[in-house]
């Protein structure tokens, strides 16, 4: 399984910005997957989870101002966005990109993509 996460970067409070997350490999199926932020010191924050039929929860923290979509119709790719507007310091962190899948002999796992940064400015 491979994870590609790119967007993030440095915005002032106010803006905007887009991670995009693509899943591949071998496997039985793509699950669940979702946006986790987390830097040294601070607790692991599920931010976003999309499940393979586009169902959607938030935390909290972001309902309202961030919203994550799902593409599973390209080259036995999935993709992930998380649209983020309205970004607050607050929201400056690590973020990470999470996939469950099944595997081809029907186990349960997961995978983690690289951390990307996100840093708002007051």
């Amino acid at each position: 399984v491979q994870l590609q996460a790119s967007g993030g970067g440095s915005v002032q409070a106010g803006g905007s910005l887009r991670l995009s997350c693509v899943a591949s490999g071998r496997v039985f199926s793509f699950n669940d997957m979702g946006w986790y932020r987390h830097s040294p010191g601070k607790e692991r924050e599920l931010v976003a989870g999309i499940s393979s039929g586009g169902r959607t929860n938030y935390s909290d923290s972001v309902k309202g101002r961030f919203t994550a979509s799902r593409d599973n119709s390209r080259d036995n790719k999935n993709r992930v966005y998380l649209e983020m507007n309205n970004l607050k310091p607050e929201d400056t962190d690590i973020y990470y990109c999470n996939v469950k899948y099944t595997t081809l002999g029907h186990d349960e796992n997961e995978f983690w993509g690289q951390g990307t940064q996100v840093t708002v400015s007051s």
